[in-house]
């Protein structure tokens, strides 16, 4: 039979080789395209859940060390002269105390024994404790940093102890912690890692007679060196120091106002570039950041392994309770 006029059959044709590249180069396009798309979304993620974390410890520590504060100096029915508790007679040391750019050791009695060292200039904030109740533990009134219940003071040097300084961990990496006195031996507890400057200053009333108000905001270093520059009264040494404790301007502290510093996890920072973080504000940095260590970090001075970083800064000022006397 003749097939005349029938369709001629056509030849399956394929993707030639420039059709192919170029379907590849697309193709790697868009997936790259897309890749950068789900880093970029990734890496915002992670800052923002970082965020959230790097608040939610600040405002933790915080909390811990404003309720110690506030407790410090506190006591009820605080009388005058012999008749007030101990710790709260004239001659009795200050409830307050700190250090400047340095760190404690976990065992060592008080701030006594200062390290040399600290992580970035981090301070030493150190708080007695009249206490309440009877026992070691006390009512439960009076706690300090780990949580413990502190009884009533017998004598000026069974007063309670909180204690916050920076220190690194087995793994390198700093954290606040909380050092407090148990009933035989010393302990310290981390209270929130990630911490690059732990800072404190102390707003003192240095008007006579003193009103309780706060007149300036300085560092430990110069509360000390006001006292080194008192001219003590006293037949010897005792008498002295008697006398120091009296007049000592850590008894003119009214306020404190503390600053924490914390980053996250590697590279969870905002993309481009790296930060200065002044932790009590420009103009404070600008005047002292020289001679205060840690109240101005610059990431770019910090370890490459520690920048790039999500980070915070949150300050907060907190009242003593009871006007010192």
């Amino acid at each position: 039979m003749s097939r005349r006029g029938a369709a001629a059959p056509t030849r399956a044709r394929g993707f030639g080789v420039v059709e192919l590249l170029v379907a590849l180069a697309l193709g790697a396009l868009l997936a790259l395209t897309a890749s950068v798309v789900l880093l970029a979304s990734s890496a915002s993620y992670l800052n923002q859940v970082e965020a959230a974390r790097l608040n939610d410890s600040a405002r933790y520590a915080l909390d811990i060390i404003g309720r110690a504060v506030r407790q410090t100096i506190f006591a009820n029915g605080v009388g005058a002269g012999a008749d007030a508790p101990a710790g709260a007679r004239p001659a009795d040391s200050a409830s307050v105390g700190g250090l400047d750019a340095r760190s404690v050791s976990r065992g060592s009695d008080g701030i006594e024994a200062p390290l040399a060292g600290a992580v970035n200039g981090s301070d030493v904030l150190s708080l007695r404790y009249f206490g309440a109740g009877s026992g070691s533990g006390g009512d439960g009134s009076v706690i300090n940093c780990a949580g413990f219940g502190v009884g009533a003071a017998d004598s000026e040097a069974e007063r309670g102890w909180s204690i916050f300084y920076v220190a690194t961990d087995a793994g390198g990496e700093a954290e606040l912690r909380c050092k407090y006195r148990g009933e035989s031996s010393w302990g310290a507890d981390a209270i929130v890692r990630g911490v690059d400057t732990f800072q404190v200053l102390y707003g003192i009333d240095t008007d006579e007679p003193a009103d309780g108000a706060v007149n300036q905001y300085v560092n430990a270093s110069t509360i000390d060196a006001l006292d080194a520059a008192l001219a003590l009264d006293g037949a010897d040494a005792a008498a002295k120091e008697r006398d120091k404790n009296a007049r000592t301007r850590w008894k003119r502290v009214v306020s404190i106002q503390i600053a924490l510093l914390l980053h996250g996890a590697r590279g969870s920072g905002p993309r481009g570039g790296t930060a200065q973080f002044d932790l009590f504000g420009k103009a404070y940095a600008d005047a002292y950041g020289g001679a205060d260590a840690g109240v101005r970090i610059d990431e770019a001075r910090l370890p490459p392994a520690q920048r790039g970083r999500a980070r915070r800064v949150l300050v907060t000022t907190i009242t003593l309770r009871n006007r010192p006397a």
